[in-house]
């Protein structure tokens, strides 16, 4: 009788040292990533406003271009840990590799596309006529690192797939301080402006990528396996990342409705909504790198032929996701007076912000559920429910989100349409879990 509890403390200690030592490194690289363009902007800032506006349009047309194509580390992620599952890590690192050239071609569309299309893309995101050039001069120079993006990307997949976590941290980070150092030099030292910030940033990210394939290239040589590009492998890549690719296209497209919808609420609303997405956003940093575990694990067990193993794995990580999602929301509520003052000192600001922010600190512990089951379809390889249940949850936000402006309610009610979007995403997840349907093991899906 004695037995069986015992083992289940076991097995759970087991998950939980596993789950911390995945996700712990996993947000540390998530925050390092958004203080690229922190760091970018602070050094342009000090140039002028219209050389910070212009930095600051085409950072959104790069964040929104290279985002887009995130599936290439989850996709890889999953595929890479159900081949280490079945303890076949030349084809884990195979399967990676062709990742990683699809990340190539990828990235050399992306740049034929951008370099001849910026000022008209600058044109359509609203740059005015002062911040135009220098948002044409950042985007065109910067979008020739996108290669290196989206091979860091997929390469951060591979290690993730392969249980490692700390190399994309330690990679994070020295291209954060590289990235600093280079746009400082190269922005005032040599006196290059914004095309210096430009230049910075990109050698910074094929330093990253860089020292990404130095690592998977020991990896594929101690095991011996092939570097070429392989056609077939790399459309396989291709189709598993294509439903994820609806996800995000869906996530996206509910962001920016959001956004849409804030801006006819007024200025002070939308001003509020800015910085309570900023802050959204950072708290979904800490959820996704439980998600990132959960990727690894679940794709690790299911290779390995472990269905139990897995649905145990599962339950454990959602009870991680509800009690992280409880402590965040329980800090957003402690630290709403002290948060918002480091942003605006606009009393209008304030009070259409604070009542928002008690319904984001609510809707936290349903936001855990939702990263975890997501990070667990991931790893299972189950991207097609995926792209149906975001398209389905995109189609019932779109009309409350955009009722909101005519009903009233102003930025509360639309993080509360905010927060029904996440609950439509976790009864989604939730039954597809539950089903069990998503369990199907062995190095493929």
């Amino acid at each position: 009788m004695t037995h069986a509890p015992a083992t289940s403390r076991a097995a759970r200690r087991q998950h939980d040292r596993e789950i911390v030592a995945l996700a712990v490194p996993a947000f540390g690289a998530l925050v390092a990533e958004p203080l690229f363009v922190m760091a970018d902007s602070a050094i342009v800032g000090h140039l002028g406003t219209a050389q910070l506006a212009g930095l600051g349009v085409a950072s959104a047309l790069l964040t929104t271009a290279v985002s887009v194509f995130v599936f290439l580390a989850y996709a890889t992620t999953a595929a890479v840990a159900r081949r280490v599952g079945a303890d076949d890590l030349q084809a884990a690192i195979r399967q990676g590799m062709d990742g990683i050239w699809l990340a190539l071609l990828l990235g050399a569309a992306v740049i034929a596309v951008v370099l001849p299309t910026a000022p008209a893309l600058v044109e359509l995101f609203g740059a005015s006529d002062t911040a135009a050039p220098y948002a044409t001069t950042y985007l065109r120079i910067s979008s020739l690192g996108i290669p290196a993006m989206l091979i860091v990307l997929a390469a951060t997949g591979v290690l993730r797939g392969l249980q490692d976590t700390k190399t994309p941290l330690y990679v994070a980070i020295g291209g954060f301080v590289a990235n600093a150092v280079l746009n400082a030099g190269l922005v005032y030292g040599a006196d290059l402006g914004i095309a210096g910030s430009a230049w910075g940033t990109v050698i910074a990210q094929c330093g990253m990528a860089v020292v990404y394939l130095v690592v998977v290239v020991r990896g594929a040589r101690a095991h011996g396996a092939s570097l070429r590009p392989d056609a077939a492998g790399i459309r396989a890549s291709a189709q598993a990342g294509a439903p994820l690719l609806v996800r995000t296209l869906s996530l996206r497209a509910i962001l920016m409705i959001a956004t849409a919808v804030a801006a006819r609420l007024g200025d002070a609303d939308i001003a509020a909504h800015q910085i309570i997405l900023s802050l959204w956003s950072l708290l979904a940093f800490a959820l996704d790198a439980i998600a990132i575990a959960g990727q690894a694990i679940i794709g690790r067990y299911l290779g390995a032929g472990d269905a139990q193993g897995a649905h145990e794995a599962c339950r454990r990580m959602v009870q991680w996701g509800i009690a992280v999602g409880i402590v965040l929301g329980l800090a957003v509520v402690v630290t709403r007076p002290a948060f918002l003052p480091l942003f605006t000192s606009d009393s209008t600001v304030k009070d259409a912000a604070l009542p928002a922010l008690l319904v984001v600190a609510l809707s936290q512990p349903i936001c855990g559920i939702v990263f975890v089951l997501d990070g667990v379809l991931m790893g299972a390889g189950d991207g097609p429910y995926l792209a149906w249940a975001m398209v389905l949850t995109l189609a019932v936000f779109t009309p409350v989100a955009l009722l909101v402006p005519t009903l009233g309610g102003g930025l509360t009610a639309l993080w509360g349409a905010m927060t029904l979007m996440m609950a439509v995403r976790m009864l989604t997840l939730w039954m597809r879990a539950r089903s069990g349907r998503w369990i199907v093991t062995g190095a493929t899906r």
